[in-house]
């Protein structure tokens, strides 16, 4: 809770992953993926609640060894086809409780903690925001960027970078980093996304602590900076 109003956390941690088979029960860190989203939302100072929607029975018995309550997804829920909104509402349909903000924790984020989350719910606050989602730079500038024909023909790419050749010169762009959604409830209901459509800003969080682990290579990154305390 933050100034009289409650806030929800909600995990979506289905069982299947075509990229990376099993990925929210694989092990990082001594502790499977989803749990570290857990804890982060567990240890918040101003959360009320944690739930874990999934389809996967391991995946929820995870959930309550580290605290969380859960929601067994039914599976038109958790096909590719599904949304997250349609997640999200569920679990506040079954919950029941009416919270003002809803926290979303995507369970491919591991590196983001606690802190990260009572900072980005502050934050909302002080701005007197109805959202906040989290952000950080990106790793090149979109100015040296550009779409290729066919024919692999620089002309149109080297025109699109001239003015922009030195990289200290350019500006700094931010990119979403899929870590923290916070809305308020009656706008995401409204809505039905967490990227409303005003009133929203953004939470600047460092990169080393950015990772979404769609495949096996950003799991091993994840696993490299955990080990290397490079998210300390």
């Amino acid at each position: 809770m933050y100034e009289g109003k409650t806030v929800v956390a909600v995990i979506l941690a289905r069982g299947g992953s075509k990229r990376l088979p099993g990925k929210n029960i694989l092990t990082l860190g001594e502790k499977p993926l989803v749990a570290w989203s857990i804890e982060a939302g567990v240890q918040s100072r101003y959360v009320d609640a944690v739930y874990v929607s999934s389809d996967d029975d391991t995946v929820l018995e995870i959930a309550a060894d580290y605290g969380a309550g859960r929601v067994k997804r039914p599976a038109y829920l958790a096909s590719d086809t599904a949304t997250s909104f349609d997640a999200v509402a569920h679990i506040l349909d079954r919950v029941g409780v009416p919270y003002d903000y809803v926290l979303l924790l995507q369970p491919t984020s591991p590196l983001r903690r606690a802190s990260h989350v009572d900072g980005a719910i502050e934050q909302l606050f002080q701005c007197r925001a109805d959202a906040v989602v989290s952000v950080c730079e990106t790793e090149h500038s979109p100015l040296w960027s550009h779409t290729l024909p066919e024919s692999g023909c620089m002309e149109t790419f080297v025109k699109n970078i001239q003015a922009a050749e030195r990289s200290q010169d350019l500006p700094t762009y931010y990119r979403l980093n899929g870590a923290i959604y916070i809305c308020k409830r009656d706008r995401l209901l409204q809505e039905k996304r967490f990227l409303i459509a005003n009133n929203i800003v953004a939470y600047r969080m460092p990169r080393e602590v950015s990772v979404d682990i769609d495949d096996a290579l950003d799991f091993q990154f994840a696993a490299f900076l955990l080990q290397h305390s490079v998210t300390t």
